[in-house]
């Protein structure tokens, strides 16, 4: 009897063993396989097919509600021409408690490829951390790059830019035809303490319209003609505080402006580190300005030649969130000489996803004109008027655009095909 409970002990012991070699074996044969993180791609100039093809670890949804990882890039312009991309990785759901901030800069001498394989590059190494936090973080493999430390060159140019343009368009009909020229020099200079630019552009602008009237062709032309030159010089105090100013001098037959000079200091206040302006600004700008104006023809203040002085304070909010971006600037301006002479303009865009797929575009722009010394005197021409030859009275200006868009379907957008182009 005790042989036999010894035997059948060893065969329940040996099916017991084959059963759970067998589950074990459908577990590893039938446990699913890891979901990638979601990610959304929040910027407006970056290259996402180029992106969606290079990393392929994740998801890419293109309803930021629906991702894990919403990945925030803002650009801005750095001192020599290139760019600098700051991303901010905001972590959603099981990665609500991970943020990071990396920056990228591109050089000006960077390619477009270079440029996209640099911020891929920043991209990947910003959504390791979340990839370690799930089963994908068993497929990393750390691979570190060894750069020996470059020698410090000296700079020859001292942190100058140079840029130098040409352009110009012809276009036409049989009946009429345009002209238009446009040429600009600039030369900057940009570190953490000093900021300097200066730019020069000349604008030619002509038409022609051959209008038969009584049997007889007449050609009606019209020219509008300007140049400017403006530069800027900015010291900055401390993370809130700068102070600067402006020099500029101008030429414009639509505004009867033969040659104006105006230079202005200026005080400006952010409420926000100025090492958060890629994210929020609230800036305060006081600026004293003074103008010497001359007048290709007599204006309806008779004055052919005036100076003139004023100031103006601006109010300038920014914000660019998950959840969509906002700008928004509040300026007033008058003359001492007379407080009458003013002019108060209000700008705003903003761009907003209200709920899954819908998003809501706005800009908008009203200006109160009450400053306009410049005016010609005299009747203008039905001509003048309808070829936009000179600048009418008015007492206010404004424009308004709105957009809505409503986006369904699937939330994946990790596919790429460049077939028949895009």
């Amino acid at each position: 009897m005790k042989h036999k409970l010894l035997g059948l002990s060893w065969i329940l012991a040996i099916i017991c063993s084959f059963l759970s070699g067998q589950l074990q074996a459908q577990e590893r044969i039938y446990r699913p396989q890891p979901e990638p993180p979601k990610v959304f791609i929040d910027c407006h100039q970056c290259d996402m097919a180029y992106i969606r093809q290079e990393i392929t670890f994740v998801n890419f949804v293109r309803e930021r509600s629906e991702a894990d990882i919403h990945v925030l890039i803002t650009i801005q312009p750095t001192g020599d021409g290139g760019r600098e991309y700051t991303l901010n990785f905001i972590g959603r759901n099981n990665f609500y408690d991970l943020h990071n901030t990396l920056k990228y800069v591109a050089e000006r001498t960077y390619s477009a490829d270079v440029e996209r394989k640099g911020l891929v590059r920043v991209l990947k190494l910003g959504l390791v951390p979340y990839l370690s936090k799930t089963d994908l973080g068993d497929y990393l493999k750390i691979d570190f790059e060894k750069r020996m430390p470059q020698p410090e060159i000296e700079d020859p140019w001292n942190f100058w830019v140079f840029s130098l343009g040409l352009s110009g368009s012809l276009s036409g009909e049989q009946s009429k035809n345009f002209i238009s020229l446009h040429s600009n020099f600039s030369a900057n200079r940009v570190t953490k303490k000093v900021k300097f630019r200066s730019g020069l552009s000349g604008h030619l602008n002509h038409s022609a319209y051959k209008v038969e009237q009584d049997e007889t062709t007449q050609t009606i032309t019209s020219s509008q003609n300007s140049f400017g030159f403006s530069s800027l010089l900015v010291y900055a105090l401390n993370d809130h505080w700068s102070v600067g100013g402006w020099f500029g001098l101008s030429s414009a037959t639509y505004n009867n402006i033969k040659l104006a000079i105006n230079p202005a200091p200026a005080l400006e206040y952010n409420f926000f580190p100025y090492s958060e302006s890629t994210r929020r600004q609230l800036r305060v700008l006081y600026r004293v300005g003074y103008s010497y104006n001359f007048y290709y023809e007599e204006t309806i203040y008779d004055k052919t030649k005036e100076s003139l002085l004023g100031e103006t304070l601006s109010v300038t909010f920014e914000m660019k969130e998950p959840w969509g971006n906002i700008r928004a600037v509040l300026e007033g301006f008058h003359y001492f000489h007379d407080f009458s002479k003013n002019h108060l303009v209000f700008s705003t865009n903003m761009n907003l996803r209200l709920y899954r797929g819908f998003s809501i575009g706005f800009s908008g722009r009203f200006s109160k004109i009450n400053d306009q010394v410049y005016l010609a005197k005299g009747d203008l021409s039905l001509e003048d008027v309808l070829l936009q030859r000179k600048a009418l009275a008015t007492s206010y200006s404004y424009g308004i655009s709105l957009g809505v868009s409503y986006t369904f379907g699937s939330i994946y957008a990790g596919v790429v095909n460049p077939r028949f182009g895009n």
